[in-house]
């Protein structure tokens, strides 16, 4: 099986469908961190002399790793300032017809996300005699991106903290998905309906899936 390389696609739209371009990663990052955070609000209680704290909402999901760029033709034959420039053309850059910079989905294995770049470091670690670089570290930073319609789905049938919405992976099915939220495949039937799915199968990647609680069901 040929090794999956983490890619990167840009959209103009902030439903995924007016593509702009894509970026393969030359090398996998080894790792990459996923974060999910709540925000509290501390509370006076009125019989303590303490304080507690109130749920306030759930902080928009990030992900960020590193990964390196070797224009040396060890690896592959790569121009390291051009491919530089075009990652952060579609990731970065500000695009003149939105307004903003594009939408993005990363995917790499089970990982779909759709997202913004925040951030990037580019750290240089290798140049040729005269000083031009020709191996880099890059080490971007990406903020879940939510459209109107994903809003809607956590906001108007359950409460944030007992609803999961999972964007479908290259491969995923709705088993699958099932499995990893719930450690049972076999409420894929009540998600599909839930959803209004009518093929569960063959999901698309970065498409949106709202995982109800259980007891919902």
């Amino acid at each position: 099986m040929a090794l999956k390389k983490l890619t990167l696609t840009a959209y103009s739209d902030e439903k995924f469908t007016s593509k702009v371009g894509s970026y393969t990663l030359q090398i996998n990052p080894e790792s990459y961190t996923h974060n999910h955070s709540a925000s509290y609000n501390p509370a006076q209680s009125t019989d303590t002399a303490g304080t507690t704290t109130k749920y306030s909402s759930i902080e928009p999901e990030t992900v960020s790793f590193s990964f390196y760029l070797d224009g040396t033709g060890v690896v592959s034959d790569l121009k390291l300032g051009n491919s530089i420039k075009h990652f952060k053309q579609l990731a970065y850059q500000y695009n003149g017809d939105i307004h903003s910079p594009n939408y993005l989905l990363l995917v790499w294995g089970s990982l779909s996300f759709k997202c913004r770049m925040t951030k990037l470091d580019v750290e240089y670690t290798l140049f040729d005699p005269d000083g031009m670089p020709l191996r880099a570290k890059l080490t971007p930073s990406f903020q879940q991106f939510l459209s109107a319609d994903d809003l809607a789905k956590l906001s108007g049938k359950n409460s944030p903290d007992m609803t999961h919405l999972r964007y479908a992976g290259a491969g995923d099915t709705l088993p699958l998905m099932c499995q990893r939220i719930y450690g049972d495949s076999r409420h894929y039937l009540m998600v599909a309906n839930y959803n209004g799915l009518s093929q569960f199968r063959n999901l698309q990647p970065g498409q949106a899936i709202v995982f109800p609680p259980l007891k919902a069901s």
